[in-house]
């Protein structure tokens, strides 16, 4: 499994460079292993080679693979279906994927009942794209501010998913504008912790422009050929 920790080293060195442009270091920003359809052995080896944090989509998929795990904070990435809140909240640590006041109800809910404040990130579809989820930028405060109303609710942070493109620098501006969307949201009152945003294709354009928390899978799980795979 070298591999993996060559992989592993490579991001965390593309991430301390584009932090640095950005006048952060590596350690100021949290890289999330993308764990969906990746064996809990191979996920493992990650975790011994330094990853802390793992993001799953499926609630499902996170149920079977959570308990072979050694210790590590955990992240629903992907779209939460209402019926499946009491499973991610006791499952999850932090859920990324809040795009509308009606799931954010209903996690509100279920984590009082459990006695927990549950972190959560709230989704933005910052390109419009109809086939993606996520709360419109300009409805995005009115959303912070009524989820912030809920005591078992910590909103933490903003999400958002780009399109995918061959060139990051085409995407640059949409990470520009979730930076400058932060800072608005905190200007009105509501302390943003985490800013997730960037994949395997675009992660440095978005740890330059701002991000705190990239989601990483394909270019830490998948062999290259120049690693002598």
């Amino acid at each position: 499994m070298d591999w993996i920790v060559r992989n592993i080293e490579e991001i965390q060195r593309k991430i301390a460079q584009a932090a640095k442009k950005s006048g952060r270091t590596a350690k100021d920003v949290t890289l999330v292993a993308v764990t969906k359809s990746v064996a809990a052995e191979v996920i493992n080896q990650a975790i011994a080679a330094g990853i802390s944090d793992i993001g799953e989509n499926r609630v499902q998929e996170a149920r079977e693979k959570f308990s072979s795990l050694a210790p590590v904070r955990r992240h629903m990435i992907g779209h939460l279906q209402t019926n499946k809140v009491n499973q991610a909240i006791e499952l999850f640590d932090l859920i990324h994927s809040v795009d509308s006041l009606r799931l954010g109800e209903a996690i509100a809910r279920r984590a009082a009942r459990q006695g927990k404040v549950m972190p959560i990130l709230v989704q933005v579809n910052i390109s419009g794209e109809a086939t993606k989820y996520g709360v419109a930028p300009e409805e995005t405060l009115a959303l912070v501010r009524a989820l912030s109303g809920f005591v078992s609710l910590e909103v933490a942070g903003l999400m958002t998913i780009c399109p995918a493109v061959e060139d990051p620098e085409e995407v640059r501006p949409y990470f520009r504008q979730m930076r400058l969307l932060k800072e608005e949201i905190e200007q009105q009152g509501f302390p943003l912790k985490y800013l997730s945003m960037g994949m395997s294709g675009d992660y440095e354009v978005a740890v330059e422009e701002g991000a705190n928390m990239v989601r990483i899978g394909t270019a830490l799980f998948q062999k290259r050929c120049d690693h002598g795979a």
